[in-house]
């Protein structure tokens, strides 16, 4: 398994995810800035994503589904608001409705991802931030930290596929 650590903080009203892969920063950087390899970890193994629009530039907008065993589809928006490639990617976060418009349900969150060599391996720490503690544990009740483990968790055979190529 990838990931090392998880870490939620109420006072800092964070979600911290750490994780390491046996692959360069450059090429672990390439699974957040290729939608088709973004899509093929962001969201649990049981609601894949599915990435129509990927502005990857400050300033620039995603929008996705994740899709449900049952078909439903829960949809999400990120603005991209600092991309230092390779090292690091800043985006708002929030739930997005079927037309992929920003929803106020369940507020706006902010992520940080800093990619960090550790010899031939990369460090990926993932830093959410929320606006309120309400909101933080609104996303942990829906299974937020569980699921992240597990869409950071696909993540090693992605790169390991290519890593054979």
């Amino acid at each position: 398994m990838t990931v090392i650590s998880t870490d939620k903080n109420p006072e800092a009203l964070s979600l911290t995810l750490v994780a390491e892969f046996d692959a360069g920063v450059e090429r672990v950087w390439q699974l957040f800035e290729d939608p088709r390899q973004l899509e093929r970890w962001w969201g649990p193994p049981t609601y894949p994503a599915t990435f129509y629009k990927h502005e990857f530039v400050p300033g620039g907008k995603a929008n996705y589904y994740m899709t449900g065993p049952e078909g439903d589809k829960a949809h999400g928006w990120w603005e991209f608001t600092s991309i230092a490639a390779p090292r690091q990617l800043e985006f708002d976060d929030g739930f997005a409705d079927s037309d992929g418009n920003p929803t106020a349900e369940f507020g706006i969150s902010h992520a940080t991802v800093t990619l960090e060599p550790v010899g031939e391996r990369t460090r990926m720490t993932m830093l959410s931030t929320f606006e309120s503690e309400e909101q933080l544990e609104q996303v942990m009740a829906m299974g937020m930290e569980e699921g992240l483990k597990e869409a950071v968790g696909q993540m090693d055979s992605i790169l390991a596929e290519h890593a054979n190529a």
